[in-house]
């Protein structure tokens, strides 16, 4: 006996989080797009699955077979935006790495709206426990051990010492700038974030292994003629130093 065709439900996977890979690519955009806009615009509180549906132009019922909440569909639009825009660099140099990831991070947070949503998330998981453990999860986790590559460069190249707590760093680093931007109210500008990697690193810096140096030659007989040529006015010019004994 034949089988029935599947129910349109049963082609999505149960789980819920990420898009499956299934669904159209124009509407998850038009979605995620949609959400972002309205969180600009209206605030956290002010984001709903129908003012997102209209926006977009799909059905409710669509976007809660893909995502369960607003906060999932929040949540996927500033993955994306993050794994684009805060790509860990590799300029060969900790100290450089570290500014210029900075210098992406404080501009993502206060001049593009993906920050925005970034924060917004981060507001709601101060009062949502489920909120907090999904946005660990599925961001922070990652980032932490994204942004200890560059440390971890680091150590391997010399330029930071293998003794140094790294998680310890990431915390002084990190923790400034969202202080500034959650707290305080501050800038985070160029200037501040320079400041703040020189004093950071400071203390972390290593002794990069250089290469030794390519063995001299012997020095002609024409070097022995020049400096006894030139010995009695250099040392006529040096201050005359007494040698005491003890």
């Amino acid at each position: 006996m034949p089988q029935p065709p599947a129910r349109e439900a049963d082609t999505f996977p149960t789980s819920k989080g990420r898009a499956p890979n299934r669904r159209s690519d124009r509407a998850r955009e038009a979605v995620l797009q949609a959400a972002d806009g309205l969180l600009v615009e209206k605030g956290y509180a002010g984001v709903t699955i129908e003012g997102i549906a209209a926006r977009a132009g799909v059905a409710k019922q669509t976007i809660y077979r893909w995502w369960p909440s607003k906060f999932e569909v929040l949540m996927d639009t500033f993955l994306d935006d993050a794994e684009s825009q805060l790509a860990i660099p590799d300029t060969g140099t900790t100290t450089e790495d570290l500014r210029q990831h900075l210098h992406r991070l404080a501009d993502f947070l206060t001049d593009a709206d993906a920050g925005q949503v970034m924060l917004a998330l981060i507001g709601q998981a101060q009062h949502d426990r489920a909120v907090a453990a999904v946005f660990r999860q599925r961001y922070l986790d990652d980032r932490r051990a994204l942004d200890r590559t560059i440390l971890e460069r680091g150590v391997a190249r010399g330029d930071v010492r293998d003794d140094v707590d790294l998680d310890l760093v990431i915390d002084v680093l990190y923790g400034h700038i969202y202080h500034r931007v959650l707290l305080s109210g501050l800038p985070i500008n160029g200037e501040f974030i320079d400041a703040l990697v020189d004093h950071v690193f400071a203390p972390l810096a290593g002794t990069v292994r250089l290469p030794s140096p390519p063995a001299r030659r012997p020095a002609k007989a024409v070097a022995v003629s020049t400096w006894d040529k030139w010995a009695p006015t250099v040392s006529a010019d040096l201050p005359e130093v007494t040698s005491t004994t003890t």
